[in-house]
């Protein structure tokens, strides 16, 4: 049976409806899923963890090629079915629960590990901080994502959101490929890409506090449709022309809207705001 067929025969034998959101579109492509593993370059000495493992066809490559695996998977009819391939690999260990939970927690007891992961568009924020700014930072993460979401994070200078600081602040995330609708069933809508993001690091400033250097960033993007003079202005309660006077010393007009900076821009901005 091909992976289709395979999905197929487990929905109707496990009972299970998917659930669109909570992101339950399986990736039936065998294709993606060997192009996640190259892009993840894992090897037989690493520790992988594997976020909604789903029916497992991605665990099941996985387990092939990494030291060990531990598949996280919040449905439980479905973690029941990862505990079968659990029992037939000594390197997989599969955990029932929500990433997000389990990481509050400390109950992702691993040293040095990669991330693969098909994340529901629904946490992909707040998963990717949580990681980002974790104390034992993943050194790589490879994930399938909706199109438009990979390229906010992947987005240049003059088009930054906070999705794509709050990333490439901790990391380089880079586009692997695009994938079409008919690779997933049931079939979504939008289109997807895997992404992967690496050099992962601590906050690297070290003349700023981070807390600060966020609170800065967020008062810039308050207001969508405002200057970045206007937000800061009335976030920060700061009067309008000493706002001015800051962005001049950066070289910035009273124009300039906050997805047109840089990060560097927005360290330049913390640093005399400190002050």
């Amino acid at each position: 049976m091909n992976l289709l067929e395979q999905t197929q025969y487990l929905i109707k034998k496990s009972g299970l409806k998917p659930n669109r959101l909570k992101g339950q579109n399986f990736c039936i492509d065998e294709k993606v899923l060997a192009n996640m593993i190259k892009a993840a370059e894992v090897t037989a000495k690493e520790t992988v963890v594997e976020v909604g493992a789903g029916f497992g066809f991605l665990t099941e490559a996985l387990v092939k090629k990494a030291g060990q695996v531990i598949a996280v998977e919040l449905e439980p009819v479905l973690a029941r079915i990862l505990k079968n391939i659990q029992a037939v690999n000594a390197n997989l260990e599969v955990m029932e629960g929500d990433i997000l939970t389990i990481q509050d927690h400390g109950l992702l007891k691993v040293d040095k590990y990669k991330i693969v992961a098909n994340l529901p568009y629904s946490i992909t924020s707040v998963f990717l901080k949580k990681f980002l700014t974790a104390k034992n930072q993943p050194s790589s993460m490879t994930l399938l994502l909706q199109r438009e979401v990979a390229e906010r994070i992947c987005a240049r200078a003059g088009q930054l959101s906070l999705l794509a600081i709050s990333v490439q602040l901790y990391a380089r995330p880079t586009i692997v490929s695009f994938i079409q609708p008919a690779s997933f069933w049931p079939k979504p809508t939008v289109q997807s890409a895997i992404i992967k993001i690496d050099q992962l690091h601590a906050f690297p400033y070290s003349d700023v506090k981070e807390e600060h250097f966020w609170r800065i960033v967020k008062s810039g993007y308050c207001a969508k449709r405002k200057t970045l003079h206007n937000n800061l202005a009335n976030s920060l309660h700061h009067p309008k022309d000493q706002v001015s006077e800051i962005l001049a010393k950066i070289g910035l007009k009273n124009t300039v809207r906050a997805q047109e900076l840089t990060i560097e821009h927005w360290h330049n901005l913390t640093l005399i705001l400190d002050k």
